[in-house]
């Protein structure tokens, strides 16, 4: 696989309580600026989303903002985006950046990001897509998840195909060597 060009981002518009979060989102942006990695990510400008955003256009990066009009008012809109798309909907949305990015990873965040990948992974088993979905687990964050993960797969619940498709690290720089070098099971 060619290196990922560009990346759909889904975490908090709330920075959490541990500055770990902010400080690796942070992190994360400069990393895909300096990696010449386009941010698609939901448009806001606070919690870890305007962190990696604004971290990403500080060093010089493309960042793709898809707002949906119903959120315009409580979520802030980023005012310096490469990119500014806007959508109905949080369907639409999720649509959007699923066809502008090439991989997909969750930084912490609640249940909207848990929607997200949880819909990019399903739309992968599906067969929708063949893209990278991976995890940074900051902190440990994805810790349980996972360890729910691997139960529903020895509960027979998970096929271990999918299971092995998850990417997880506590580092942007492995996780994306590893998102490189995915192949989806049903290639």
């Amino acid at each position: 696989m060619a290196s990922i060009k560009s990346v759909a981002i889904f975490c908090g518009s709330k920075p959490g309580f541990d500055p770990a979060f902010v400080s690796q989102a942070e992190s994360v942006g400069s990393y895909l600026a300096d990696n010449n990695i386009a941010l698609v990510y939901g448009g806001a400008n606070s919690g870890l989303m305007g962190a990696v955003a604004t971290s990403a256009l500080r060093n010089g990066g493309e960042v793709i903002g898809v707002m949906p009009t119903a959120l315009e008012r409580s979520e802030r809109i980023h005012t310096e985006l490469s990119t500014l798309i806007k959508v109905d909907n949080l369907q639409q949305r999720k649509a959007k950046m699923a066809e502008l990015s090439e991989g997909f990873i969750a930084l912490p965040g609640g249940t909207g990001t848990l929607d997200e990948m949880f819909e990019m992974i399903t739309l992968s088993q599906m067969g929708q897509h063949k893209k990278p979905c991976g995890f940074l687990d900051t902190e440990a964050f994805y810790h349980t998840l996972f360890v729910f993960m691997e139960e529903l797969r020895e509960k027979g619940f998970l096929h271990a195909d999918y299971f092995d498709m998850l990417i997880k690290s506590s580092e942007i720089d492995s996780l994306l060597n590893q998102m490189n070098l995915f192949t989806h099971p049903h290639t």
